[in-house]
């Protein structure tokens, strides 16, 4: 066994965890009956658990850790800025270095006239004041009936209730209330389940033009923004037929939509360029960040904002909105090393030129396992589909998600993070990745599949 930092014993730590801490997405009594994996440390691509055992995190914690685990000089800039300025905000006109210098950087990073910076504590209540930015713009200039907001069905932006309502998964919106009022949504450009017999081009374009029939159905006088992932990811790494961003980027411009990308997954170099927006050339008038901006060692989110939004909302007075930790000096401090590194090591290149191209063979190779129909990857993010008739890409005839569920126990059994979302399996790991981690995580969730297929045949679900 590794060493391991001291602690109590994993199942002590599994009981007091059952106990006392209620878990995101998670059927607690479940959990509480097998019992947490105690995750106690990490180094590169590698996390640890109690027990001594390390596994590959393919998922980069939570789409998360692009510049890897364990980096020094994010702690260091942390303890750096809490001995000199732990905490203070930036309400009632002050401000301070850290967040004067991230929202430099980041308006020099981001693409187009996208130069203001609202800072947020993650990706939620970043998207979450996005829905009020657009509202207040468009109330700014005359128009407060144009209001609404559309997103796609299967969207992920956040689990806030208006994050939430944006997005548009099923399993959100059956709890609490949601979707709010004045938030519409259209289909996803999600092919390989939904595109039947036609081309992904021509789907592409189907699915797109599905936003100007909505605007014409609800009246461009009454739309705000429609918002979207440049690609899905807790829907699954939907990678979008090459149609699709191109026809969006016009019915945008053409109706005055205000466009909103949440590059919260795809910023920061997953896809293989610095935004997600860049590899599909998408001019968003706001772009929502979080997850890699730190890369995860600190919570933080951001909205850039255009030009032109940002000067109406100047001008408009004061806009009624803030967070107690927007632009927290050590979120701040820590998302600026992490920036220095994730530039210094040209890891945007290592997942466009270098691992990436690597990682890509292999991955599609994938399709040739009997279990596999569709092996998609852009960048660092990847998915395949399983099914048990790859010409039909038909679906398993036990409800949705248990041979994901399946696939994914074989995973995490096997020292493999792998995520399922339904039937598809899908990975997202740290920037860092190398050659060689490849060939384990290829290795591991191969593996991975033979148990699966093997579970499902015995159990009669392989049909």
């Amino acid at each position: 066994m590794n060493m391991i930092t001291n602690h109590l014993p994993t199942a002590e730590l599994q009981a007091l965890d059952a106990a006392h801490h209620m878990h995101p997405f998670t059927a607690g009594a479940e959990l509480a009956a097998k019992g947490a994996r105690v995750i106690t440390r990490a180094k590169g691509v590698w996390i640890t658990d109690s027990e001594g055992e390390e596994i590959l995190d393919a998922m980069a914690g939570l789409w998360c850790v692009n510049i890897g685990y364990g980096r020094e000089e994010l702690a260091e800039a942390a303890a750096r800025q809490m001995r000199e300025l732990p905490f203070y905000n930036t309400f009632f006109q002050t401000t301070h270095v850290p967040a004067i210098a991230l929202a430099q950087r980041l308006a020099e990073m981001a693409p187009g006239d996208l130069n203001h910076v609202f800072f947020a504590s993650g990706g939620s209540d970043a998207n979450d004041t996005n829905l009020r930015l657009v509202r207040h713009y468009w109330a700014s200039k005359g128009k407060p009936e144009k209001s609404i907001v559309i997103g796609r069905k299967n969207g992920y932006h956040g689990s806030s209730m208006g994050s939430g309502s944006m997005g548009g998964m099923k399993g959100i919106h059956a709890q609490g209330g949601l979707p709010i009022p004045g938030i519409v949504h259209i289909n996803q450009p999600d092919w390989w389940s939904e595109g039947g017999d036609m081309t992904p081009e021509d789907f592409g374009l189907a699915r797109a033009r599905e936003l100007e029939d909505k605007i014409a159905e609800l009246g461009e006088d009454r739309v705000a923004a429609f918002i979207a992932e440049p690609i899905q990811g807790a829907g699954g790494v939907i990678v979008p037929p090459s149609t699709y961003w191109p026809e969006i980027q016009r019915i945008c411009d053409e109706h005055e939509i205000l466009l909103i990308a949440d590059e919260v997954i795809c910023g920061f170099g997953r896809t293989g360029s610095m935004f997600g927006t860049q590899t599909y050339q998408i001019r968003p008038d706001i772009m929502t960040v979080a997850k890699g901006l730190s890369s995860g060692y600190a919570p933080i989110g951001a909205s850039i904002v255009s030009d032109e939004v940002a000067r109406t909302i100047d001008e408009a007075g004061e806009f009624a909105h803030g967070y107690t930790y927007s632009g927290h000096p050590v979120s701040c401090a820590v998302a600026l090393a992490n920036l220095d590194i994730l530039v210094g090591e040209d890891l945007v290149g290592n997942v466009a030129d270098r691992t990436g191209p690597y990682l890509k063979e292999k991955w599609e190779q994938l399709v040739d396992h009997p279990l596999v129909g569709e092996a998609k990857i852009k960048g660092f993010m990847a998915s395949v589909a399983m099914t048990p008739d790859k010409a039909a890409r038909a679906p398993f005839l036990a409800s949705k998600g248990t041979v994901g569920a399946i696939a994914r126990g074989h995973c995490f059994d096997g020292n493999l993070i792998m995520r399922h979302v339904g039937d598809r399996m899908i990975i997202s790991p740290p920037l860092t990745l190398s050659k060689p981690e490849v060939d384990v995580l290829i290795e591991r969730a191969v593996r991975a599949l033979d148990l699966t297929l093997a579970e499902i045949k015995d159990k009669g679900l392989y049909r």
